[in-house]
């Protein structure tokens, strides 16, 4: 089919979930439902189930869930308050969801709190089965499960600097335990966001502040990441001031699994973000990085890269410096932008989630 459906939350109220359909003939890109939701519980990110049955929120102080039932017909199912900590719900400390994590295999839940989804057709989230601690000064941005059986996760602690691992010792259960940790090769490093490859060979690290992507190699005994020494810029070389003006943000595989997308974005509006590209190996180890593309803005809060779970061929970006949502085709190693769209409604762009 031609048309593909996007949804792209917000991260300032009023919260809302933003429906866009993307035709690959004629090239054009459209926003065709604004979905109204509890105004003080914007999305910072959202994720699918696994079916693409429901939509899971990070939404301020809560944790919530939606039904979809087509690309416009979206409802509010569940929203639970983040109760790890007395004092995470309130409105006076400095705390918000920001990231959550859907299990593709059963039992599916959602990771950081631990959550059970409902059994039924709805995929609500249901019950908080755990709060797992790392340590006080964490601050956890991005998860990922190991590929095969979801089996161990690993964790991005852009705060106390160090990529976390947990297991799941029982397949049958969703909670957690402690396998161990790593710190970053620099204490300037502050690892946002982690991926893996389908082999469960290599994991990357991209790295905040750092503003670099790391490779690490899975160590088959103990599940632990171990850096090779390899490292890739999420920024070009020589600009000023690389600590401060610049926060890498987001990478992800493209279907296939033989190419990386990573981005980053600039503190100033009067500066453009970047986004790079790299191709992997069978094994998942990096080749090369194929490209370093400035975006048309800074990126905002966002600059999220979202390829198509479905092929290598299209890739979506969010800004929300201007409020763009932008689809790329990727042809022959070649990134060109082919349809925009911009919604002008505060905090729009955080990330899109493709449907169809």
């Amino acid at each position: 089919m031609p048309i593909h459906h996007l949804m792209v939350g917000t991260w300032t109220p009023p919260g809302a979930i933003f429906t866009f359909a993307f035709d690959t003939e004629k090239l054009t890109l459209e926003m065709i439902k604004r979905t109204e939701i509890p105004k003080d519980e914007p999305i910072s990110w959202m994720t699918f189930s696994h079916d693409r049955k429901a939509i899971y929120g990070a939404a301020m102080k809560k944790w919530s869930s939606f039904t979809v039932r087509s690309p416009t017909d979206i409802t509010q199912s569940a929203s639970h308050p983040m109760l790890h900590d007395p004092k995470a719900s309130s409105a006076d400390t400095n705390t918000r969801a920001i990231f959550l994590l859907a299990a593709q295999k059963p039992p599916h839940a959602g990771h950081g709190s631990v959550f059970t989804v409902d059994a039924g057709s709805s995929g609500a989230l249901a019950e908080n089965v755990q709060n797992f601690e790392y340590q006080p000064d964490t601050g956890i941005h991005g998860m990922v499960f190991d590929p095969k059986n979801e089996e161990y996760l690993y964790s991005a602690d852009l705060k106390a600097n160090k990529l976390w691992v947990h297991r799941r010792p029982d397949p049958a259960r969703a909670e957690v335990e402690l396998v161990g940790s790593v710190d970053c090769p620099d204490e300037r490093d502050h690892p946002r966001w982690v991926a893996i490859h389908p082999t469960g060979n290599y994991l990357y690290a991209l790295m905040e502040k750092g503003n670099v992507l790391r490779e690490y190699l899975i160590d088959p005994a103990t599940h632990l990441p171990v850096y090779t020494h390899r490292h890739f810029p999420l920024i070009p070389p020589g600009v000023p001031d690389r600590w401060t003006q610049y926060r890498a943000d987001v990478c992800a595989l493209t279907s296939s699994g033989r190419y990386l997308f990573a981005s980053s974005r600039a503190n100033s509006f009067d500066l453009t973000g970047y986004v790079s590209a790299f191709r992997l190996g069978d094994n998942g180890s990096v080749e090369r990085q194929i490209c370093l593309n400035p975006t048309p803005t800074s990126g905002g809060h966002s600059n999220a890269v979202s390829p198509s779970p479905w092929t290598d061929e299209w890739v979506a970006i969010t800004d929300d410096q201007e409020g763009w949502l932008e689809i790329y085709r990727w042809q022959d190693e070649f990134l060109a932008r082919v349809a925009r769209c911009r919604v002008q409604e505060p905090g729009f762009g955080m990330n899109a989630i493709w449907y169809d």
